[in-house]
Order: structure tokens, then sequence, then C-alpha cells
């Protein structure tokens, strides 16, 4: 027999089909990694977006932007006030109007009356509350008697008589823009239809408010089109043709700032006759000028690092030169004793300028040593170390005997060395000269500086030297020459708070000036 599960046996139930399990932590942890993840790229091209639109705002375009924008809207304030208080005015003469054709119904009415009705009809026909005529001397009014005649009156007849009836009238649209829906307005106004001193209306302001509103938003549709058409045009054009130059121009300066060296670094000027192209040609030729003179201080450099490496050996030489002088101080020949003081001298300065490693690219002057100095003494030792001598380029102190200065006397003394020298060279290289060299020297106190003149008359300085004179390396015309002799007097004129100035030049000489002020 079969068991029916009447006596309680076992037997196996179905299993209950289990749901799958739901995996919310997953899609939860998704979810909030997802959000991290907006919230980061939101910080991100936030703080990006946010510093591109603060340097576009404080950036030349951005400012003529801003500045176009402020234009536009001073235009539309230019536009839209008058025009404005124009339609106001408009509004309401057409109202005065169609009230004084409404008013001959009074004078066909008989004795000049009209029923209640009939005065209600023709208010409505006219769009007023109210109406005043004068007719015959006598005033006659339409009206009901509801409707309250505003004691504020606005009168046509005198909007442009002054400033202040000017400000009045542009502000009144206004005022009826900013007034109460179930504001009433008092005309008074000439006649023009029929004849009388004027004719008075009530009005109600939402029509004519109404009518403000459609006429503003058909203006500033107009006026801003034409306004952003004309800002964008201007703002492009300056654009293409102020900004985007300056803009050049800046990216040439910083990358010759971080490259000075690079010639690319300048861009090519433009052929532009206006401002902006003489800048870019000025900026090339100023760009041009400092890359040369910083080769320039580069090969001195390099000549500065070349003298210090012979420093040395050039000091014992010249030490050994010394020792020799000294035993020719014995000597009882008065040729070797007249020239002993002289070579004693060049010995020291050479001993010195070597200690100093005397070049000009390398190592700055040192500080004057300031002393006071009999000129005329110094003037002629400097014109004996220059090669001036009797017998052939000579020269001519017209120095006082007693004239004094404060300065440095190894400085001034290698100051006119370095004219002196380049004027005797100038002269004995002059092809076919017949006349004698002299080199003059002058001087002259006044209140405040010495004057040195020096003077020659050589054949002068060539024209493509004088406008790079006191630049190194570039003003020599000696075979030889290195082109430093003008440059280091100028220098040490500086050092002092003085100059070293070209007076004048040509066929019959070339005169110098030393400047050197006064000492307190």
């Amino acid at each position: 027999m079969f068991d029916q599960g009447k006596s309680g046996g076992n037997y196996l139930r179905p299993e209950t089909p289990r749901r799958p399990e739901r995996r919310v932590g997953f899609y939860a942890e998704r979810l909030s990694r997802a959000a991290r993840v907006i919230a980061a790229f939101s910080v991100k091209y936030g703080v990006t977006g946010f510093n591109l639109a603060r340097d576009f705002v404080f950036s030349l375009s951005g400012q003529l932007l801003i500045f176009t924008v402020v234009f536009i809207a001073i235009v539309e304030a230019v536009i839209v006030i008058p025009s404005l208080a124009s339609d106001h005015e408009r509004w309401l003469l057409d109202k005065v109007r169609q009230a004084e054709l409404v008013s001959q119904s009074i004078d066909v009415a008989q004795n000049n009356a009209v029923s209640k009705e009939v005065s209600n009809q023709l208010r409505r026909s006219a769009g007023v509350l109210y109406l005043a005529v004068e007719i015959n001397g006598e005033s006659y009014r339409l009206y009901d008697s509801k409707v309250g005649v505003p004691e504020e009156v606005l009168d046509l007849r005198q909007s442009h008589k002054n400033l202040i009836h000017d400000i009045l009238y542009l502000w009144a649209p206004w005022k009826t823009f900013m007034g109460q829906p179930d504001r009433l307005i008092h005309v008074v106004a000439q006649p023009k239809v029929r004849g009388g001193q004027e004719i008075e209306i009530v009005v109600r302001a939402e029509p004519l408010k109404t009518y403000l509103k459609a006429s503003l938003v058909s203006m500033l549709r107009v006026s801003l089109s034409i306004s952003f058409l004309a800002g964008f045009l201007v703002f492009i054009g300056l654009s293409v043709f102020i900004v985007r130059p300056i803009r050049q121009l800046t990216k040439g300066i910083v990358r010759f700032k971080s490259n000075p060296e690079d010639a690319t670094a300048t861009p090519k000027p433009s052929d532009r006759p206006d401002e902006i192209g003489q800048i870019e040609r000025e900026m090339a030729s100023m760009q041009e000028e400092v890359r040369q003179a910083l080769r320039s201080r580069a090969r001195l450099a390099a000549l500065g690092q070349a003298v210090s490496k012979i420093n040395h050996d050039l000091r014992n030489m010249l030490t050994a030169a010394q020792m020799a002088s000294d035993r020719l101080a014995n000597s009882a020949d008065p040729t070797v004793a007249k020239a002993l003081p002289r070579l004693e001298r060049a010995l020291d300065r050479a001993v010195s300028l070597a200690q100093n490693v005397l070049t000009y690219g390398k190592s700055d002057e040192q500080t004057p040593q300031i002393q006071i100095v009999r000129l005329k003494e110094l003037a002629e030792a400097a014109a004996e170390d220059a090669g001036l001598a009797l017998e052939g380029v000579r020269f001519i102190s017209r120095v006082a005997k007693g004239f004094n200065l404060e300065v440095d006397p190894e400085q001034l003394h290698r100051i006119l060395v370095n004219l002196m020298r380049n004027a005797r060279q100038a002269i004995e290289l002059q092809p076919n000269r017949r006349a004698r060299g002299r080199v003059t020297l002058t001087a002259v106190k006044t209140s405040e500086e010495v004057l040195l003149i020096v003077a020659d008359n050589g054949p002068g300085i060539p024209e493509k030297l004088r406008e790079k004179l006191f630049q190194p390396f570039t003003s020599s015309s000696t075979p030889g020459g290195s082109g430093l002799g003008l440059a280091i007097g100028r220098e040490l004129a500086q050092l002092h708070g003085g100059d070293v100035r070209l007076v004048g030049t040509g066929t019959d000489g070339t005169t110098f000036e030393v400047r050197l002020p006064l000492k307190a």
C-alpha cells in the first residue's frame, strides 16, 4: 500500500526557490566612487575654469571686452532714455489730439451742453477720464463724478524750457513704470486743432505703461542688436590690430628674457606705419643691441679668464723688470736717469693693473680713492705716458700751475692717457699730413664741476664710429687697438659721478670733455 501521508510519515517537500541576493553594498560603493570622481573632476575643472576666467578678465582682451560692454551700456542709456521719454510724450499728445477732436462735438451741441450718456461715449472714444476745453472764453468739461482729478499736473507746454524741465521730461516714463496700477495722469497741453490757451485731460497710467513696455522691448531689441554688432566689430578690430600685436610683443619679450642670445626670440617687425609698428621696430633694434652687448660681455669675460691665467706669470715678469730698473737707478748715464722715472711709473702701473686683472668685461673698477691732485703735474705725466713729445705730436697744457682738484689720481691718469693716446695715434696715422700734430688740455672750474677739455688737430672721428664711440670693441680705428680706451675712460669718470663725452669732431680736429663734480 502507498503511504498517503496520513500516518505522519516522512516525505520530501519541494524546495522553495531562493531569491538572488541583492548586491546593495556593491552598487552603493560604485555610486560612491562615481560621486567622488565627479566631485574631483568638478573641483579640478572648476578651479581651472576660474583661473582661466580670472586671467582673461585681467588680460588686455578681457579689459577690452569689459570696456566694450560698458560702452554698449552707455550707448543703450543714451539711446533708450530720451527715446522712451519721447514715446511717453507722444502717447500723451495723441490722447490730447483725440480729446480735441472729441471736444468739437460740444461746439455743435445745443447750448454747448451734452447729456451724461453722450459725455461718457465721447470720453471713451477719446480714451480719457476727464476733458476740459475753453470755448469762446468759457471753460467746458466732460467728466465722471466718480473720477477725481489729480493735483499733480504734467504740463507738456514746458517740457523743453530749461534743464529742470528736461530732467522731468526724461524722468516721466520711469515714474510711470514705478507708479501704482490705479494711477491717473493729469495732462495740460497747447491745443492745435482748435483755438484756446490750453486743454486738460486725465488718463489712466496703466495703458501708457503697457505701451511704454512694448516700446522699451522693441527699442532694446533693435538697439542692443546694433550695439552688440558694432561692439563686436570694434572688439574684433581692436583685438586684431592692437591686442594681438601687443600679445606677440609680450611673448617675444618673455622669450628674450629666458634666452637673450636666441635670435629667433625677436619677432620680425611689421611694416605698420603707426605706433605699434614703431614699437615693434624699436623693440627689435633694442633687443639686437642688448644681444650684441651680451656677446661683447661674453668676449670680455673670456678675455678676463685668459688674463687671469697668465696673471701670475705676468707679475713675475714685471717684478723682474722692477728689479732691473732698481739696478739702473745706480747708473751714472744722464739719459738713463732721465728715462728711469717714466719707466718706474709704467712698471708700477703695470703691476697694479695685473694685480687687479684689468679687463673691462671681467672685473669692475675699484671705488675711487679721492685725493687732492695737482692737475698740471698729473697731465704732464699722462702726456708723457701717452707718447706725446717735443719731437712728434706735442702736448700743450693750458692748466694753471696751482690748479688742484679732488679725484683718484690713478684713475684720472688713465682717463687722460686714453684720450691723449687716441689723439696721438689718429694724428700719426693721418696720411699726407703736413701740419704738426698737437694735443691741448684745458681745465675750467665752475661752481659745481671741473671740466677737462682734451682737443687735437687730427683728422676727426669717422661717421660710422660716432654712434658706438663708447662701446667696447667697436670704437677703435687704430690697427691693433682693442676699442676699450674710451669705454674704460667713461666708466672711470662715471665712478666719480661725472662723464666723458664727445664735444665735436671734424676735419679740423676732435674735442672731448671730461666732467668731474666738485667734492663738498
